[in-house]
């Protein structure tokens, strides 16, 4: 019935039929799973926001040491 209709053999097309499939499941992991684009584009903005917040405090920590050293100066000295 099937060579009929498709012109080939049952067990032919059952096995081409696992492989589409197969080839589905595995593009719709990528596309949708946990390695999934979204997920790295995601982690890519994470990483910016990180960097921006590193850099911030970097900048935050510099300030803070050089109050604490002009304050240090000011101090009297035992």
């Amino acid at each position: 019935m099937i060579e009929r209709y498709f012109g080939f053999q049952a067990k032919k097309f059952f096995l081409a039929l696992a492989g589409v499939v197969a080839v589905a499941l595995y593009i719709s992991n990528l596309l949708f799973g946990n390695a999934s684009l979204k997920v790295l584009l995601q982690l890519e903005t994470y990483e910016k926001h990180l960097i921006q917040e590193i850099d911030r405090l970097k900048q935050e920590n510099a300030a803070l040491q050089k109050e604490y050293f002009e304050l240090k100066e000011l101090e009297p000295t035992q």
